[in-house]
């Protein structure tokens, strides 16, 4: 492990990561299931862009809100894990203090542009089952960019309040972060001074945006299912289920695997 690093000030210049400690062939067999997995998400995500930018057919706002989803997926894992894939493969497993800072934004700014995405996709599912016949007419090629410009943008400014916040926190030792990425709670818990008041501020700020999206989508598909029940024939209410099934799928695994962001 390499020694404590600091600038002329005083303060911590790079951070080691703890990530996972154990022998290093477990190290290795990590590295090549997390390799494995790496790959194997981005190939299914590049996949998916591809079939919506080559058929004309998919170039409707349910499969461009997808399209960039898959792409958000993509950057969302590539944030954290190639630095991960590097440290368990290294001895040193450091990253500069301004690398954390990055990392720690780009990765709850995209966790957070999931959340948001997955909300226009389930009012897109919304407009589709609940307003049928105003669908053409309310979500149009217009509506759709402007959902995709915010949620890219939203989540990016979102986060630009945390890591201000956290950037004025003092680091002055030990730089030994309990994680294999720059998390909030092991990074905050670094800091020479308590911070109680950034801590507080920045957990409900990062996670603020998370439950109120889970809750919109709550919301709306409420409203989805209560117009499906009520559908009369059995066919036509497995038709609506249908249309709903796959965003549903993504939705359950984004927010049911207990450590969303």
């Amino acid at each position: 492990m390499r020694a404590l690093e600091t600038n002329n000030s005083g303060s911590v210049s790079e951070f080691l990561l703890l990530g996972f400690p154990c022998s290093w062939e477990i190290q290795i067999l990590l590295f090549v299931i997390f390799s494995f997995m790496y790959l194997l998400t981005f190939r299914g995500n590049m996949s998916i862009i591809c079939a919506v930018w080559s058929s004309w057919k998919l170039h409707t706002p349910m499969y461009i809100l997808l399209a960039n989803f898959s792409f958000l997926e993509v950057c969302y894992v590539s944030s954290d894990v190639p630095k991960m894939l590097a440290n368990l493969i290294s001895q040193t497993k450091s990253i500069s203090y301004a690398g954390c800072l990055l990392q720690f934004y780009f990765f709850f700014s995209m966790c957070a542009a999931e959340g948001l995405f997955l909300s226009a996709m389930s009012f897109d599912r919304f407009l589709a089952i609940c307003r049928p016949l105003h669908y053409s007419i309310i979500m149009t090629n217009r509506l759709c960019a402007w959902l995709v410009i915010f949620c890219w943008l939203g989540d990016f400014l979102w986060l630009l309040t945390p890591v201000t916040l956290i950037s004025q926190v003092p680091f002055c030792g030990p730089n030994t972060i309990d994680h294999f990425l720059c998390d909030l709670e092991p990074l905050l818990a670094l800091s020479c001074a308590p911070v109680p008041g950034i801590t507080l501020a920045c957990g409900v700020i990062s996670s603020l945006i998370i439950f109120l999206t889970f809750l919109y989508i709550l919301g709306t598909y409420f409203c989805v299912l209560s117009i499906v029940l009520n559908v009369p024939s059995v066919l036509g209410r497995r038709k609506a289920f249908s249309t709903c099934a796959s965003h549903l799928a993504v939705v359950s695994l984004f927010y049911g695997h207990g450590d969303v962001c």
